[in-house]
């Protein structure tokens, strides 16, 4: 593939070699190659900087005013790879940073590069023997099931959905870390709105993996949400069942989840969150009626899911009465995602982030599922825009200097249905359907106490010394680099705890 000397940030390969291997032939090829793929030069990124502060200045990105933002990524995460066939694309992470950049939104926030969870942070929730087999069981070229259809999968590990790849442990790690440092933020009130598009990994259980999920990141973050808040509410948009969440804090009436799903338990995953499945059947045990499921069909529109959506959260919100939420939008309720079929659009998926953000309450946003990377992109990026209050700002054609452009085919932010299907999928969502789901959730949402009292007696332990050795260790390794780039780095381009 011939770069593009437009774009500093197109891939650099170089051509085949069918000569002799003689000196005269390879010297050239050395000295033309010899700068590493894909790394734009000192002098390109500080070019490319000039071309999202213009861009940020001439539509009036900035700060907003009353509020933080933060967003928490780390880019050794999208490095890692789960196989050639498998629908979870860490590069998806690449094309949203790429693209919230090109917008020059990083200007409106607190950027900060997450440092990897450590092992005492990650058995906070997980088994240890559960962690250390993550730690130390070696990669695998091929799942296990290829040949063998009934494996013994040790913690369900080695499968086609969760496959032993390269970097396993420490793609699980980065993924906690950050959403760790985004509800460390809202703990200490240095944010109000924080993100971790990394994150989102709801699946994963205390000691298994399941559905491309190793590590419950947003379990991690809500116990350290619970430190400061008596009650959390847990919202998923995500077109699977938040399972691996709901059954960790299934037996707590401090945390409240409410899953938006597709249900059709003999044929799509996880087959869980049925409409009457609201927690423990004993009205002893107090998580009962604090589990709220909304099972959905093939082909809900955006105006059934934002009716849907405000109906229910206002409900929520008036008898929960959360002190924090944390909202996990996994991108494959979009219309054209590989794995869902429904006929959401950015803006419809987006409102429901604009909703949350209008009560006015501490709001952590993670990433999820969304197997289409380009869908994934534009919509995490629209739902940054509406975090620091920019939607209606930028405009909805992607920006010329946009890095891999020309990986979203439709140049433009918000796609119609028709250009990302075509035709839309037939809608199996009835209006009579829909208000049985809302009567049903009103019905159990009487047997809530109203915004319950909560001891907090009993507190998740404090990893503070630990987190402070580590951070401090980083820093020191830092600081024995060379400067390289310093000049660069005071011009804002990137620093420790900073993105660029």
């Amino acid at each position: 593939m011939e770069p593009d000397p437009g774009n500093p940030y197109s891939m650099k390969l170089p051509k085949p070699n069918y000569l002799p291997h003689n000196v005269d032939y390879d010297q050239p090829i050395v000295k033309k190659f010899l700068k590493p793929l894909d790394r734009p030069s000192d002098m390109e990124n500080a070019a490319y900087l000039n071309k999202i502060k213009r861009f940020a200045h001439e539509h009036g990105i900035n700060k907003p005013k009353g509020y933080n933002v933060s967003f928490h990524y780390n880019p050794e995460m999208e490095k890692h790879h789960f196989g050639m066939t498998h629908p979870m694309k860490p590069w998806r992470l690449t094309l949203t940073k790429s693209l919230v950049s090109a917008y020059g939104m990083n200007f409106a926030m607190d950027n900060y590069t997450a440092r990897a969870a450590t092992y005492e942070e990650l058995t906070a929730y997980h088994a240890s023997d559960y962690v250390d087999h993550l730690a130390t069981v070696a990669p695998q070229p091929q799942p296990l099931d290829m040949e063998n259809l009934n494996p013994d999968l040790k913690f369900n590990l080695g499968g086609s959905d969760c496959p032993l790849f390269e970097g396993l442990y420490n793609y699980c790690s980065l993924s906690g870390g950050a959403s760790l440092d985004a509800a460390r933020k809202l703990c200490a009130n240095q944010s109000d709105i924080a993100i971790a598009w990394g994150g989102g990994l709801h699946h994963a259980k205390k000691a298994e993996a399941s559905g491309f999920c190793y590590i419950n990141d947003i379990v991690l973050a809500i116990l350290q949400l619970l430190r400061v808040h008596a009650r959390v509410l847990y919202i998923d948009i995500d077109v699977h069942h938040g399972d691996g969440v709901e059954e960790a804090f299934f037996s707590t009436d401090r945390v409240m989840t409410v899953s938006f799903h597709k249900y059709d338990p003999l044929n799509f995953f996880p087959g869980t969150g049925a409409l009457e499945d609201n927690g423990p059947k004993s009205e002893h045990n107090p998580g009962a009626h604090h589990a709220i499921n909304v099972p959905l069909n093939d082909g809900i529109t955006d105006e059934q899911y934002t009716s849907l959506f405000e109906n229910i959260i206002t409900k929520v919100i008036e008898k929960f009465r959360p002190g924090a939420i944390a909202l996990q939008c996994g991108a494959d309720s979009l219309a054209g995602d590989r794995l869902g079929k429904f006929n959401l659009l950015v803006q419809g998926h987006s409102s429901c982030v604009e909703f949350c953000k209008k009560l006015n309450l501490p709001l952590i946003i993670f990433g999820g599922g969304g197997y289409t990377p380009k869908n994934v992109a534009r919509a995490w990026t629209y739902e940054t825009a509406i975090a620091i209050g920019h939607q209606h700002h930028i405009p909805t054609q992607i920006p010329i200097h946009t890095p891999w452009r020309d990986r979203f085919k439709i140049d433009t932010l918000l796609p119609t249905i028709q250009q990302i299907l075509g035709e839309p999928r037939q809608n199996r969502n009835t209006q009579k359907k829909l208000t049985e789901i809302v009567q049903h959730v009103t019905e159990q949402l009487r047997f809530v106490g109203a915004a319950p009292s909560v001891q907090m007696s009993v507190i998740p332990p404090d990893l503070g010394p630990i987190r402070d050795e580590v951070e401090e260790r980083i820093k020191e390794e830092m600081e024995d680099k060379d400067e390289q780039g310093r000049k660069l780095r005071e011009e804002a381009v990137g620093d420790r705890m900073e993105l660029a």
